[in-house]
């Protein structure tokens, strides 16, 4: 396929491009932005498409594309910054932490509980704290899922009640 023939093929798509657009980006604006950037990208593109695939299909492929990686690069660049907060007086925290006498206490108190909790429920518990998922714990220790979900549910209500004077 020709450049020439892949413009006419193109211009003939934008109404279907804009309908696609439009459901990927639920905005008008964007979605007219993203026609746009697919249109360019084809163009930019066009000796790359192999005769025998599907134009429209590649076509749709390309918009999807950009929107996907639109969207990524919207995520990663977007961040909270409060404007309530000043920041260049952001209070810090240095009390705590296991470097403290009151974290090093906090962190017996916590080890201690963990040890009194029932040999069952501690197994299950400190395999979860230790990052195994809920699978892998179940298939480990032999027993059933719902067991797995049950003891590190009991055992976090059981740490709640010990540990609740820390709070």
């Amino acid at each position: 396929m020709d450049a020439l023939q892949i413009q006419k093929d193109l211009i003939g798509m934008q109404d279907y491009m804009k309908n696609f657009a439009r459901t990927l980006t639920k905005d008008e604006a964007d979605a007219e932005d993203l026609t746009q950037d697919t249109t360019l990208r084809v163009l930019n593109n066009y000796d790359k498409f192999v005769d025998n695939v599907n134009f429209k299909g590649w076509v749709l492929k390309i918009m999807r594309n950009i929107f996907i990686n639109n969207y990524h690069k919207l995520v990663r660049t977007q961040s909270f910054i409060d404007p309530n907060v000043d920041a260049y007086n952001v209070p810090l925290m240095s009390d705590g932490g296991d470097n403290t006498p009151e974290g090093s206490m906090d962190i017996k108190e916590i080890t201690s509980a963990i040890a009194s909790l029932n040999p069952t429920l501690k197994e299950a518990f400190s395999m979860f704290v230790a990052g195994y998922k809920y699978s892998e714990i179940a298939e480990t220790l032999d027993i059933p899922l719902g067991t797995v979900k049950s003891r590190i549910f009991i055992a976090r209500q059981e740490l709640q009640k010990k540990l609740h004077d820390m709070r």
